[in-house]
C-alpha cells in the first residue's frame, strides 16, 4: 500500500472512529448520545408523548405496547416503527425492561434558576448519582406537586434511560434545573425567598417541628447515599433537620426520605 493510501486510511479511521457491532462508529455513537434521550417503558414513553415540549426523533413499539400507549395518551399515536421485543432488546441490550416501547427524543430545553417563582416547593439533590434513586425522587415529586428538581450538571445521572423508566412519567412533569456550582445556586435560591432546609441524620431539629407557611417557598435539600450533604451545601442551608425513624432501620434511603419530606411540606401548611 502506498504512503498516501495509508494516510487516507488513518485519517478515515480518526474521523469515523472504531466500528461497533451495529455498524456505527464510536464517534458517531457519542455524538448521537449527546443529542438524544432514550426513553423506554410504557408509562415513561406515554408521558413523553403526552408532553408537548418533548420533541420526538424515532419511536419503536410492539403491537401490544402501541395499543396500551394509544389508549393512555391524549392524541393519536405519532408515526412509529413496529418492532418485536427482540428488536428493541437488540438496540438497548438485555438489561433494560423496555415493555416493548422505546423512544428516541431530543432532550428537554434547559430551565434556569431565575424562572423559579419563589413561593413553591422545590427539591435539590447534592450529587445523588443512582438513576433509580433520582427517578424515584422525580416520581414522588410529581405525586406531591414539587415543581422543580435541581441537580449538579456533573455527578448526576443522565435524564433518560433508567432514570426516566423509574420516574414513570415524572421526568416530563417536574422541571429539571442543572447547575454548575451548587453553593452559588443555593445562594441564588435564598435570594429568591426560599427557606432552604437540608436533611441530615444529625440535624438540629426534626422535620416534624418544621411547618411551612401558606405561600412560602421551601427548598428541600438531600445529599448522596452514605456521604450525605457536602460541607458547603450544609453551610448554605437555613435549617438542618432530620426525619425521625424509630424502627429497626433508622436510616432511610434518599428516595424514601425525599417522599416523606415532600408529603410533609406539601400537606402541613400553617
Amino acid at each position: 500500500m502506498s504512503q498516501n493510501k495509508k494516510n487516507a486510511t488513518n485519517n478515515k479511521s480518526r474521523n469515523h472512529g472504531h466500528k461497533t457491532k451495529y455498524g456505527k462508529s464510536t464517534n458517531e455513537k457519542s455524538n448521537k448520545l449527546a443529542t438524544e434521550a432514550s426513553i423506554w417503558g410504557i408509562h415513561a414513553v406515554a408521558a413523553a408523548l403526552n408532553n408537548p415540549k418533548r420533541k420526538i426523533k424515532k419511536l419503536y413499539l410492539t403491537q401490544n405496547a402501541a395499543q396500551r400507549i394509544g389508549e393512555s395518551i391524549n392524541a393519536p399515536l405519532p408515526p412509529f416503527e413496529e418492532a418485536a421485543p427482540k428488536d428493541i432488546t437488540k438496540i438497548l441490550g438485555p438489561d433494560p425492561v423496555h415493555q416493548g416501547a422505546l423512544l428516541s427524543a431530543y432532550p428537554l430545553d434547559d430551565i434556569q434558576l431565575n424562572e423559579l417563582t419563589g413561593n413553591d416547593c422545590i427539591a435539590i439533590l447534592d450529587q445523588v448519582t443512582d438513576p433509580h434513586n433520582v427517578g424515584a425522587i422525580l416520581r414522588s415529586a410529581a405525586a406531591f406537586n414539587v415543581s422543580s428538581l435541581i441537580m449538579t450538571a456533573r455527578n448526576s445521572p443522565p435524564l433518560s434511560g433508567t432514570l426516566a423508566k423509574t420516574a414513570s412519567g415524572g421526568l416530563e412533569s417536574v422541571n429539571i434545573i442543572l447547575v454548575g456550582n451548587l453553593s452559588q445556586a443555593l445562594e441564588k435560591i435564598g435570594d429568591l425567598g426560599y427557606m432552604r432546609i437540608g436533611f441530615d441524620g444529625q440535624g438540629e431539629t426534626t422535620m416534624e417541628q418544621e411547618k411551612r407557611e401558606i405561600g412560602e417557598g421551601v427548598a428541600l435539600i438531600l445529599g448522596a447515599e452514605e456521604k450525605g450533604m457536602r460541607r458547603l451545601t450544609k453551610e448554605h442551608c437555613d435549617k438542618i433537620c432530620k426525619i425521625n425513624a424509630s424502627g429497626a432501620f433508622a436510616s432511610l434511603n434518599v428516595s424514601n426520605a425525599a417522599a416523606i419530606a415532600f408529603h410533609h411540606f406539601q400537606t402541613t401548611n400553617t
